[in-house]
């Protein structure tokens, strides 16, 4: 985007990249179909990206979600809108939106040179200059660093570009992972009890250290041989990466039917006795919560509750028990998964020392960041990849200026 943008507007452009194609983590993004951005309101996509997301509104009022829709009709990518506001090319392609992209590098002229890795840049009053690790130099008025984060390695994303953001003067928040698996050493997790097992539509929450919520996310989540992962998880994970900076686990809790109030949860049960008093305790929880059996098995396990016991020998305190289990299934988190198998990196280079509206460095002249390698970042739906074309025009753009 960058590339493009900066071509677009009058830019020789040179675009470098050290992998043997151009696109890799946009061919992956979405399933493979390219989730390429959100019709969500401003308000709304800011809110999704909980890093540094107010950032972007001087961003926005140059280039927003509604101009990435329109800027990728217009260069043929015909979009749809899905739930929540994503966006996806209609030929559910992720192949279909870097081909057209490179197409257009193509038409405006962009030099691309592959398997062309930078080791270091200089920087000087008149040229930056980049010296390649074949052994060869390059040398420009402006140079856009477009180099992602940590985060999937093997899209070319290592982390490269820290250094050079170091060597021009920036600082680096620290590097952690978000939108990740979680990892836990419940005895439920170890044995495998739940491997495998989705939960739809759930409240998972986030507890600090006074048992008080950080965050509740609403949607599908999924126990592994590990932890947890699913929608709900990776919503959450960066909330719990921090918390564990402080502590050695956090508690997360599942609401099984945030819907449904306690009280009401109560009465239904109550009801269910005495309409069919002769059915099963097991029998009544699957039909009034929809969870897997092995799920239910094991939060009878928890409260000590058999699983065959008739409905109509159920207590009001052994009810009381179930509806807090229901709504309240806690268990403890240990860690996650590593920031190379995390969707996003959390961190980066400081967007205090980022000009909001061009994305040129504070700290040296003619050298603009955009994307993933800047302190930004947002839940999984479009959210990373808007912020990522956003800046990234903008850095293009205004690099151009340069020329």
């Amino acid at each position: 985007m960058a590339a493009i943008s900066a071509s677009e507007f009058g830019a020789k452009t040179v675009l470098l990249e050290k992998g043997t194609k151009l696109g890799s983590k946009l061919m992956i993004s979405g399933g493979g179909r390219c989730n390429v951005t959100n019709r969500l309101p401003l308000e709304k996509i800011v809110e999704n990206i909980p890093g540094n997301g107010k950032f972007l509104y001087s961003a926005f009022s140059v280039f927003n979600n509604e101009d990435i829709i329109a800027y990728f009709e217009q260069m043929g990518i015909a979009l749809k809108e899905e739930d929540h506001g994503r966006m996806f090319p209609v030929t559910n392609s992720a192949k279909s939106v870097v081909d057209t992209l490179v197409h257009h590098l193509q038409q405006n002229g962009v030099e691309m040179k592959l398997n062309s890795a930078v080791r270091t840049i200089d920087y000087s009053d008149e040229y930056h200059v980049m010296s390649m690790e074949n052994g060869d130099t390059i040398q420009a008025k402006a140079i856009v660093v477009a180099v992602g984060g940590k985060s999937v390695p093997n899209t070319g994303s290592t982390g490269d570009g820290y250094p050079w953001a170091q060597k021009a003067g920036h600082t680096i928040t620290k590097l952690y992972p978000t939108e990740v698996a979680l990892t836990s050493n419940e005895p439920f997790i170890k044995k495998k009890l739940l491997q495998g097992i989705s939960l739809r539509n759930v409240a998972l929450t986030v507890l600090n250290k006074r048992n008080k919520p950080v965050v509740t996310h609403e949607m599908d989540m999924i126990f592994t041989h590990f932890g947890i992962s699913g929608p709900a998880t990776l919503r959450c994970s960066q909330f719990v990466v921090k918390q564990l900076w402080k502590q050695e686990a956090v508690t997360m809790e599942i609401d099984l039917l945030p819907k449904v109030h306690k009280d009401a949860l109560f009465n239904n049960i109550r009801t269910y006795t005495k309409v069919h008093p002769k059915r099963t305790v097991k029998n009544m929880i699957k039909e009034l919560t929809d969870a897997p059996e092995r799920f239910v098995l094991l939060l009878f396990t928890r409260i000590e509750l058999e699983e065959q016991l008739n409905v109509s020998h159920v207590s009001n305190e052994m009810i009381n028990k179930l509806v807090h289990e229901i709504k309240h299934f806690s268990f403890a988190v240990h860690g996650s998964l590593s920031i190379e198998k995390a969707f996003v990196t959390g961190g980066g280079i400081s967007t205090k020392e980022i000009v909001p509206n061009t994305m040129e460095s504070k700290k040296m002249p003619r050298l603009f960041f955009c994307g993933e390698i800047l302190d930004i970042h947002g839940y999984t739906g479009g959210y990373n990849i808007t912020a990522a074309l956003v800046t990234g025009r903008l850095a293009g753009m205004n690099a151009a200026f340069y020329q």
